[in-house]
């Protein structure tokens, strides 16, 4: 079993975390479900987690207005929580794998 953590920002923001307070109650608990899947059984694969390469995964969340997705990486047992948003295209936009790859990128270097 991987603990599952936020990433935080220097000023102690966990982006994550905050953008799940904004779904609905449904969402955030099917989300959470598969948070949990993943945190218990990882690693595994498609249809629930798929590799966006550089180390980084996404879980693939089924909510009720479309797909969320929430990339992680496996971090020193840790199942770290770097970027959550609602997929609104067939392929994951660069911005939100670069993104997820800047904090990755700030996580490793602050250790």
């Amino acid at each position: 079993m991987l603990k599952v953590r936020f990433f935080k920002t220097e000023n102690g923001a966990e982006p994550v975390r905050d953008w799940l307070k904004d779904l609905s109650i449904v969402d955030k608990k099917i989300i959470g479900c598969d948070i949990k899947t993943v945190q218990y059984s990882f690693p595994i694969g498609k249809p629930l987690v798929a590799s966006l390469g550089n180390g980084l995964w996404e879980i693939r969340s089924r909510i009720t207005d479309g797909i969320a997705r929430v990339i992680f990486i496996e971090y020193h047992s840790d199942l770290i929580l770097l970027h959550g948003f609602i997929k609104k295209t067939q392929k994951t936009p660069i911005h939100d794998i670069n993104l997820a790859i800047s904090r990755k990128n700030k996580l490793i270097n602050a250790k």
